[in-house]
């Protein structure tokens, strides 16, 4: 399958963000592009060679910014990134993470590992899996509660120092750890779930980030695709590759009862023109200059609606009444289930 730009008029983003502060930045378009539901967590894989002329439809319309990381698939993301991305390297910026244990190319669920070694190789095979010569943003994926996150920094320090990574970040982790963690080596970014129906960084992380000049790069910025409005009681979740079957908050008689958010984002976007989805993008991308959503889609209707929200600016008094309009609804459900909440440092 292939696309002209030409015939699909798709939006270009023009606007772009910073994050991270002096020689540690990273200048990215103002919303990314998250490539792990391609080949993980979101169902029947879809058709690969429809995936890369996806992902070089968001890079030819100005996104420069794609995440991935070696545990989605695992390992297959990565290469799928790398092969879809190639022709554009020296133009987007391609992020990834490590920390979860793999041996064999088979992922050992709940098991972490960040000790330097571990980190040193696993650069190095991201490194050929992308196809690119410096990894522009390297995450822990989740803390370690065996490596001390100054080793973990220090170990991502030489690699910056090697050329092999440009940028260091974090994902999920408290104020605390990221103190630590910045004060060895420079974080440019940190990555958390973060969006109309989950605000825990906002209460202690972002204060931190805030002071250290630390950008903040929220995932499922659609809660999982919920906010776009296609999901109700009755949709059903493929348990071999799709996470969203053992969330409590996709239940049946969850995604019925949180179905009032979606109404308040349809109602406040009816009369602007703009869907859920954008709304809950526009929302998000007003709340602090620093922070790029990285929403993922397999569609390309999709892309294009993620592309309009960029231009979906709301004032001060838009913000505080759609925030309004939220607080009055109780979210029903925890993000994850206990084990995997036990692996997010607050």
């Amino acid at each position: 399958m292939s696309y002209n730009p030409a015939v699909l008029r798709l939006p270009v983003i023009t606007q772009q963000r910073t994050l991270g502060t002096g020689s540690h930045s990273l200048q990215v378009s103002a919303l990314g592009f998250g490539v792990m539901g391609m080949s993980y967590n979101r169902g029947p894989h879809p058709d690969r060679k429809a995936m890369i002329a996806l992902l070089r439809q968001a890079a030819e319309h100005g996104v420069t910014l794609f995440d991935t990381a070696q545990v989605y698939g695992p390992l297959v993301n990565e290469a799928l990134a790398g092969e879809a991305l190639y022709p554009y390297r020296n133009k987007v910026s391609v992020t990834t993470k490590f920390g979860h244990c793999i041996v064999d190319g088979k992922y050992l669920a709940g098991k972490l590992d960040s000790r330097p070694g571990t980190i040193r190789r696993t650069a190095e095979e991201s490194l050929q899996r992308l196809r690119v010569e410096a990894i522009d943003l390297f995450y822990q994926h989740r803390l370690d509660p065996d490596v001390p996150i100054e080793d973990v920094a220090g170990a991502v320090k030489d690699l910056i120092q090697q050329g092999k990574v440009k940028g260091f970040g974090l994902c999920e982790v408290g104020a605390e750890a990221i103190r630590r963690a910045h004060a060895e080596q420079p974080v440019t970014a940190v990555q958390s779930e973060y969006h109309l129906m989950w605000r825990e960084p906002e209460a202690d992380v972002f204060p931190a980030l805030e002071e250290l000049g630390i950008g903040f790069v929220p995932y499922s910025p659609l809660n999982r695709g919920f906010l776009g409005g296609a999901i109700n009681e009755y949709t059903r979740f493929d348990s071999g590759n799709d996470n969203r079957s053992i969330l409590p908050r996709f239940t049946p008689q969850a995604i019925r009862a949180n179905l009032a958010l979606v109404e308040v984002l349809n109602e406040f976007g009816r009369t602007r023109g703009a869907t859920s989805a954008q709304v809950a993008l526009a929302w998000l991308m007003g709340q602090k200059p620093w922070m790029v959503p990285i929403p993922g889609t397999t569609k390309l209707a999709h892309l294009e609606e993620n592309l309009r929200a960029a231009d979906l600016t709301l004032t001060p008094e838009e913000l505080r009444e759609l925030d309004s309009a939220v607080a009055r609804i109780r979210i029903v459900g925890d993000r994850y289930p206990a084990a995997l909440q036990r692996q997010i440092s607050r």
